[in-house]
């Protein structure tokens, strides 16, 4: 169980790690993450109401993102202005907040992937567990680890 858990949140950090990527400036990476989900769901075979649902999952996780988001890019100004002011002490309460508010945004993912998973069949479990294992191959150990 701890295993498809951990699966689980791999998968979330690769296919719905888009709002993360946007928190830090990079575009790009969010692009890839798309990109990955995108492949997830064509290697799946998901059928036309599969895709539906995980459209609305993974939009409804933005939305809940969004605000953590947006607070993350003003804590990054806030460290930016401490580190600049030589300021320790804020230094440490701003990235100890950057911290929390990166876990909620990880722990946001993981929700809208742990109801993606719900909707697969047993069979698409194997296939995403599956692909998982390459995407952990090709981005390397460490992650869901």
């Amino acid at each position: 169980m701890k295993r498809i858990l951990t699966g689980i949140a791999a998968i979330g950090v690769l296919a719905a790690g888009f709002a993360i990527a946007q928190t830090n400036g990079a575009p790009q990476a969010g692009a890839k993450v798309r990109g990955v989900r995108a492949r997830m769901i064509k290697e799946l075979n998901l059928s036309a109401t599969q895709k539906q649902q995980a459209k609305s999952i993974f939009q409804s996780a933005r939305q809940t993102a969004q605000p953590l988001a947006q607070q993350l890019k003003q804590d990054r100004a806030a460290l930016t202005a401490a580190i600049q002011a030589g300021d320790s002490a804020k230094i440490q309460q701003v990235s100890t907040e950057m911290g929390s508010l990166r876990g909620n945004v990880l722990a946001v993912r993981s929700q809208a992937m742990a109801k993606f998973y719900a909707v697969l069949t047993p069979d698409q479990k194997t296939k995403a567990e599956e692909f998982r294992q390459k995407a952990q191959q090709v981005l390397g150990k460490g992650i869901g680890e």
